[in-house]
């Protein structure tokens, strides 16, 4: 059995304090991958306080912004430098293809560079008071120590999100990565740890939700909490937050709709139908599970999607070729194959796919079909809960008013699609659209420098961007006087 993977806290590796250990599985074969320090409670409290009396040091916090973005520049090289080796990690622990994985790795490298160059720019203001001896500006200034918790199905990637503006803003952290996929960050900590970040400033505790990921939202220690996850586990960090009214980002789930009308480019729209719903096994928070087409290309565009569906080449992340990979775990396998069968139930017809792929080869991983569902109800669950899966509802539509009803009829509302050569008209539609991140003609595309985060219950605040930077700050006003005299205001008339 290999060697346990320790847990970066204090500027050293260090097992958990009960010497708890847990398994990280291969979800393309079932078979033990790795085995990593299982922290809790105590853990995270251990990591909170020396992140605490890093910060109030002052070492980091106090470190002009060009020294901290030369480390910062550092750490992205050091990722670029091991390219290979983090996405033969992030393939093996999560199943996604080795293509996407390294294409993480770099725009998570590009996300470090982008804030690294942020914090050199102008980050505060001044104001034009009526007193025209006092000067009043204002400043940001790090938030403190930030408690990260991360998702499972973009490691790297989510991590760089939080990581990267906490740090560049001159904060203190503990990470907590997925309980499920911790490997690709836990060696982006030795990478840390390899550019001399300085003792404290970043600490990783691996562990679950209930015990680490929780004692980091509640802490009083904790000026801020960002998380990345699901709906009902954001509810209970923003609850817990409020324990010291710390700051919170929250980027939750999403039923992200497709707008596909019939003067859409054709091969574009189903190219790109595709993309959006299957990409990364559809275990992306955006994934467009919720194709809308317009009536008059509905049948054609089924067709046409159901034939390319068929041919995407699914196995094991490492192999060539392949694009689609298993699910990222048994339990959460069973639960996408139950909202197919609920699907079935309630009477949506499947189009393609359905069952989990158990031929010679794939039996022991978690494997599931494209699924494409036709026929579907607005009311039914595969149309209105998020299944984080290979799993894609069609809906037909007329006309601009029904596609936007249909659309917003979510709790959700994190991104969103619109396909019309009419640029004017797919303008006018995605505008109406309640969501926070919108295509017109293009579906998934991420950039660093413009904000990520959706409205509804997709969550709260934003990432990346100038947006990603100012939520790990506090904005100080500061008012100077430079006509020094008494006031007055108690002398005796």
């Amino acid at each position: 059995m290999s060697e346990v993977k320790k847990m970066f806290v204090g500027g050293k590796w260090v097992e958990a304090l009960d010497k708890g250990v847990r398994e990280i599985i291969n979800p393309c074969d079932g078979s033990v991958l790795s085995r990593v320090a299982d922290g809790g409670a105590e853990d995270a409290k251990r990591a909170i306080s020396i992140a605490r009396e890093t910060f109030d040091v002052g070492e980091w916090s106090g470190m002009p912004g060009p020294d901290r973005a030369k480390l910062l520049w550092a750490f992205a090289d050091e990722m670029t430098t091991h390219v290979d080796e983090l996405a033969k990690i992030e393939t093996q622990n999560t199943g996604k293809a080795l293509i996407e994985s390294e294409y993480d790795v770099y725009d998570s490298a590009a996300c470090f560079r982008y804030y690294a160059g942020l914090i050199n720019k102008p980050g505060g203001q001044s104001y034009n008071v009526h007193d025209p001896a006092v000067h009043s500006i204002s400043v940001r200034e790090p938030i403190g120590v930030c408690g990260l918790i991360s998702a499972w199905n973009f490691p790297m990637s989510l991590a760089a999100w939080k990581l990267a503006p906490a740090l560049a803003a001159g904060n203190t952290l503990v990470f907590k990565p997925a309980s499920l996929t911790p490997l690709s960050n836990l060696f982006m900590f030795e990478l840390f740890e390899k550019v001399a970040f300085p003792a404290g400033v970043v600490n990783i505790v691996t562990g679950s939700g209930d015990a680490v990921g929780q004692t980091i939202a509640e802490s009083l220690d904790v000026d801020k909490v960002a998380f990345t996850g699901s709906v009902s586990v954001g509810r209970k960090v923003m609850t817990a937050a409020a324990s010291n009214i710390k700051g919170v980002t929250l980027e939750l789930g999403g039923k992200s709709p497709n707008v596909i009308f019939a003067d859409a480019d054709f091969a574009a729209a189903v190219d790109y139908g595709l993309f959006g719903a299957f990409y990364n096994q559809g275990e992306v928070c955006t994934a467009s599970t919720r194709l809308l087409v317009e009536e008059p290309i509905y049948d054609k565009y089924l067709a046409a999607l159901v034939e390319k569906t068929k041919k995407i080449k699914i196995g094991n992340g490492l192999d060539k070729g392949v694009k689609m990979g298993p699910l990222i775990s048994e339990a959460h396998m069973k639960t996408v194959l139950e909202y197919i069968e609920k699907g079935k139930a309630e009477g949506a017809k499947i189009a393609c796919g359905g069952n989990r792929i158990t031929k010679p080869g794939y039996e022991k991983g978690f494997f599931i079909e494209p699924t494409i569902f036709t026929e579907t109800r607005p009311d039914m669950a595969i149309v209105q809960e998020e299944i984080f899966g290979p799993v894609l509802v069609l809906q037909k539509f007329n006309g601009e008013e029904e596609a936007v009803r249909l659309a917003n009829d979510t709790i959700y509302g994190l991104a969103a699609a619109v396909f019309s050569n009419d640029i004017s008209k797919a303008i006018r539609v995605v505008r109406q659209i309640r969501a926070g991140i919108t295509w017109i003609n293009t579906y998934g595309p991420v950039y660093n420098e413009a904000p990520w985060g959706g409205y509804k219950q997709s969550g709260l605040g934003r990432e990346l961007g100038t947006y990603g930077l100012d939520d790990y700050t506090e904005v100080k006003q500061i008012n100077i006087n430079t006509a020094v005299a008494p006031t007055g205001w108690f002398d005796a008339e």
